[in-house]
């Protein structure tokens, strides 16, 4: 089944006209100085961490475009930060970017400026989380599933199934998974649940994780409210998941390939695999704020962010997919098995994020967003 999901532009009710297209830049002139970046933890890198990981550095010398982050461990604390505004570019998830279109947070992107557009994996350039009515509002980053990170010393094979994070039950080492599991902090984490639920209960009828009727998204807060017991700590905090599976017991719990990746450097027991349910997964677009101070800078960046040595070394460091396919190949860091290790061949087996809305295209009339958001935000508080 071909998961790349459809977004009827209707959805978002959002109509675009002659005027906004009309403004579109056509040149890119000298930079501002500057460019301020909200981004994911680990996808804008100076070598701070590791030497080898700097994609910053050249581009500051090269166009005199100095580059401020400011990290965000959520969608919701994205789409927060840009409606602040102050910042040019976001790093945006599928359940982020069509928010920020709907709320006219972000600008039309003229591809035409920027060269290697060209270069883009044809699976993403016209993806319906940052494309309207053929209109542009993001340049593809990475893209990734969300992984069932597990401790190797508990589980001597991989875990076959999401249960061991969503039901109480005895671990291979005889011990109860119960405070020893985590899930993840955000409302979108209700589409894992739902996931699971289209393979353990089909009864249900779920097709697609982020449309929900009403019986099937009381089934999955059922599960999420039952998961409640088990959890030690909901996690949202790369870093502090990290130190969780090194110092707090975790044994388990849904992660990116970047906590991963972090964790095997250190030689720490920890593995991850996708379950036979499949999993979620986000595939990130940069996009530019409407009220950008910096669009020359901004689109300097949105060139640079493409170039296959960024896309290649962002890859190997994050445990993700390059948004631009030349980057499988050549690179020291990811070697040319990377790719194929991080998923570039999944792509059709993910079910990338997305904002629910109160209209589905399969199941008529579904629960929006704005409820998972209160309701998540209730188990969490028990």
């Amino acid at each position: 089944m071909n998961r790349v999901l459809c977004v009827s532009t209707s959805l978002i009710l959002l109509a675009l006209t002659g005027p906004a297209l009309a403004d579109l830049p056509t040149a890119v002139g000298e930079g501002e100085g500057e460019v301020a970046i909200v981004a994911w933890p680990g996808y804008i890198e100076r070598g701070e961490t590791d030497k080898n990981y700097d994609w910053v550095t050249a581009f500051e010398k090269e166009t005199g475009c100095k580059v401020n982050v400011k990290t965000a461990a959520t969608s919701d604390e994205m789409v927060t930060l840009m409606n602040q505004g102050g910042f040019d570019l976001v790093t945006a998830s599928g359940d982020a970017s069509l928010r920020l279109v709907a709320g006219k947070k972000v600008q039309p992107i003229n591809v035409d400026l920027i060269p290697s557009w060209k270069t883009v994996d044809d699976r993403l350039k016209d993806a319906p989380w940052h494309t309207v009515d053929g209109v542009h509002y993001g340049v593809p980053f990475q893209w990734g599933p969300n992984v069932l990170a597990y401790n190797t010393d508990v589980f001597k094979e991989a875990p076959k199934t999401w249960s061991v994070v969503f039901e109480e039950q005895e671990l291979p080492d005889g011990k109860s998974n119960k405070g020893r599991v985590q899930a993840y902090d955000g409302p979108i984490y209700i589409a894992d649940a739902a996931v699971y639920l289209m393979k353990k209960k089909p009864e249900l009828g779920i097709k697609n994780p982020y449309e929900l009727n009403a019986e099937q998204y009381a089934a999955a807060i059922d599960l999420l409210q039952a998961q409640r017991a088990l959890i030690g700590r909901y996690w949202h905090d790369a870093m502090v998941q990290v130190d969780d599976f090194k110092n707090e017991g975790v044994v388990a719990s849904s992660s990116w390939p970047f906590q991963v990746n972090l964790l095997e450097g250190e030689k720490k027991p920890v593995a991850s695999t996708i379950p036979e349910e499949g999993a979620t997964g986000w595939a990130d677009s940069t996009m530019m704020h409407a009220d950008a101070k910096h669009p020359n800078c901004a689109y300097k960046w949105l060139e640079h962010s493409l170039s296959a040595k960024l896309q290649g070394d962002l890859a190997s460091w994050f445990g993700s997919v390059p948004s631009v396919p030349a980057a499988c190949k050549g690179n020291e860091l990811l070697t040319d098995a990377g790719c194929a290790i991080n998923g570039f061949d999944n792509f059709e087996k993910i079910w990338f994020w997305r904002t629910p809305t109160a209209k589905c295209e399969q199941s008529g009339a579904c629960v929006p967003y704005s409820q998972w958001a209160k309701d998540y935000i209730a188990i969490l508080g028990k």
